[in-house]
């Protein structure tokens, strides 16, 4: 059974920093990306950033680049999101997501963590 618990989430000031970690636990056979979400109230959830587990390519939602850095950690099984230089509208709650690739993709989740950015 694969787990996925976030943690990291908090209230900050515009143009402060936080800390996203998401912790994962199972067995997992397959080719693994990581990735971020996130859903702000009355909105649909969208993609943030996601990492490759084995070979670490990256990529960005055009929103986020230059801001966020995501990094994995594969001897902790943890993958992280530096927010830095946040705004009111990064408020949302950011999910943690796990796709394995093949022929059974599937995708796992984690909880949520709340970050809220005020003015």
């Amino acid at each position: 059974q694969v787990r996925l618990v976030e943690s990291g989430g908090g209230l900050v000031q515009t143009g402060g920093s936080l800390r996203l970690s998401c912790a994962v636990s199972g067995d997992i056979m397959c080719f693994v990306e990581m990735h971020w979400f996130r859903q702000a109230p009355g909105k649909e959830r969208e993609w943030v950033a996601g990492i490759t587990r084995d070979d670490g390519n990256l990529a960005y939602a055009d929103s986020v680049k230059g801001r966020f850095t995501i990094s994995r950690d594969n001897g902790k099984n943890t993958a992280d999101l530096q927010m830095n230089s946040l705004k009111p509208e990064d408020t949302a709650v950011y999910y943690c997501n796990l796709h394995c690739r093949g022929p059974n993709s599937s995708d796992f989740w984690g909880q949520g963590t709340q970050v809220t950015v005020s003015s």
